[in-house]
């Protein structure tokens, strides 16, 4: 078992959004939650991952199949062809080109988790 195999599909979600470059609260937006239980994710999922950082989270999704790792990991989460409800283009008006700026100020603030 891999370690990506022990995460609950909120936390698949979480890493997929960050891979996809959103901010915690763009994140919370598009899972309609908190911040705060974001970061919780977060915490988890670089706990059961062995990563550190947000950085280390997108590099781990893409090494593992990128926007399609989710579909690897829990058959039925969503069809290739079709992106997942909670996917930040499944009508979500936030956009990696949006959401870029944002995460390289966070990055240069020391931004959290």
């Amino acid at each position: 078992m891999q370690p990506r195999d022990r995460l609950s599909t909120k936390e698949i979600q979480v890493a997929t959004l960050v891979w996809q470059g959103l901010t915690n609260k763009d994140i919370a937006a598009v899972l309609h939650t908190s911040e705060q239980v974001v970061k919780n994710y977060l915490r988890t999922t670089f706990d059961k991952l062995g990563v550190w950082t947000r950085l280390e989270l997108a590099l781990y999704v893409a090494s593992h199949g990128g926007a399609n790792w989710h579909t690897q990991i829990r058959a039925g989460l969503a069809t290739e062809n079709q992106p997942p409800a909670w996917s930040a283009t499944a009508g979500d008006s936030t956009t990696f080109a949006e959401s870029a700026p944002k995460a390289a100020a966070a990055a240069t603030s020391g931004g959290t988790v």
